[in-house]
């Protein structure tokens, strides 16, 4: 079994895309050949994230060094560009040794939202961190193509996948069959319930929570997270209801009991969190940007419209049936065997640069 290292500045107890996709394509590398060691934060001294808290980065990363000649492995990942991966990044370079890495989420764009910085200096900078990479890992084709336009190379779409034993549909109740029945009909009489429409992530400016929370649709809203900027819409919002973190089988019942998953993102890369609700039966309504339009098949797995409403009232006339066939379409085990067939493989015997401070012995 080969030894891979992986470098990540996201990872429990945070709740996000990142850490999902990290642990559930890490459950799956060894059956592609790979025993796995995760560098984390949990394993430094950490401080809080400026404006968002309940994120806590290492405040040592230097020490990544001392982690990557211990461990020695056969290859390393860097899955972040936060202060382990800059360093792991500055170590791998300076001693010559080759390296993957992978892009999540659209910081640039984040960076924008929240500083108003130009999107132009958080692309200059994932040219610079990317650039020394064998492979970059995307999450779909659309990542790529826009990756590609800023510059950035050595692109291969990564994908994303969805537990499909954990997040399942449950029979369709009497009530919701009668109100799917009447929306494909196109109308919804007084004696049914106002469609139930759910929100899953985390609650921050660059979600874009205000374009579902503001629907003009006679629905029930519900939002599952939390995070910085939940008081404020709380308040702006106070008839949705806001359930912060669910998890398990909780989760899994919010997904089930949803008409309509909506996704109002317009930064996102992937949005795991659709694949979920297709899993559990239920149809994605969003705009048609990077992320949902290489997710959702409108008619199929729900609707993408540049006007949110008239998405989510496409998106409440799918057959759920159709959703979750979709979804099963998507598997983690593809994913893993994806990004082990990128590693790049490292010769510590012959291909290492000797320099100061690296204490370089045989290989055990």
């Amino acid at each position: 079994m080969k030894r891979a290292l992986i470098v990540t500045d996201a990872w429990s107890p945070q709740t996000n895309g990142v850490v999902t996709t990290l642990q559930a394509v890490i459950a799956h590398l060894p059956a592609c050949g790979y025993e796995v060691e995760v560098v984390h934060p949990g394993a430094f001294d950490t401080l809080p994230l400026p404006s968002y808290p309940e994120i806590r980065v290492a405040r040592n990363p230097w020490r990544v060094a001392d982690v990557i000649v211990a461990a020695r492995p056969d290859t390393v990942h860097i899955a972040t560009e936060g202060p382990l991966g800059l360093w792991a990044r500055r170590v791998l370079c300076r001693h010559g040794l080759p390296f993957t890495t992978s892009l999540h989420t659209k910081f640039p764009e984040y960076v924008q939202a929240r500083t108003g910085l130009p999107r132009g200096l958080g692309y200059r900078f994932l040219r610079w961190f990317h650039a020394p990479a064998e492979t970059t890992l995307c999450t779909t084709r659309s990542h790529v193509e826009e990756l590609a336009a800023w510059g950035l190379q050595h692109l291969v779409v990564w994908g994303r996948g969805v537990d499909l034993g954990r997040f399942q549909p449950r029979l369709k109740s009497r009530l919701q069959s009668r109100l799917q029945t009447r929306l494909q009909s196109g109308f919804a009489p007084a004696d049914t319930r106002r469609p139930r429409l759910l929100y899953v992530g985390r609650v921050a400016i660059e979600k874009n929570l205000d374009a579902f929370l503001r629907l003009p649709i006679d629905a029930d809203k519900i939002v599952v997270g939390d995070g910085p900027a939940r008081a404020a819409l709380e308040r702006a919002y106070p008839e949705a209801t806001w359930l912060g973190y669910r998890h398990g089988a909780e989760l899994v019942e919010q997904y089930r009991a949803a008409d309509a998953f909506v996704f109002p993102s317009c930064t996102d890369t992937f949005g795991l969190v659709m694949l979920e609700a297709m899993a559990c039966g239920t149809p994605v309504a969003a705009y048609p940007v990077t992320g949902p339009r290489d997710v959702v098949l409108e008619g199929v797995s729900g609707a993408l419209d540049a006007d949110l409403a008239a998405a989510v009232e496409r998106a409440l006339r799918v057959d759920r049936a159709s959703c979750r066939a979709y979804a099963e379409s998507h598997s983690w085990a593809a994913v893993a065997a994806r990004m082990a067939a990128t590693f790049a493989p490292i010769d510590w015997d012959g291909g290492v640069k000797a320099s100061a401070g690296w204490a370089l012995s045989p290989r055990p």
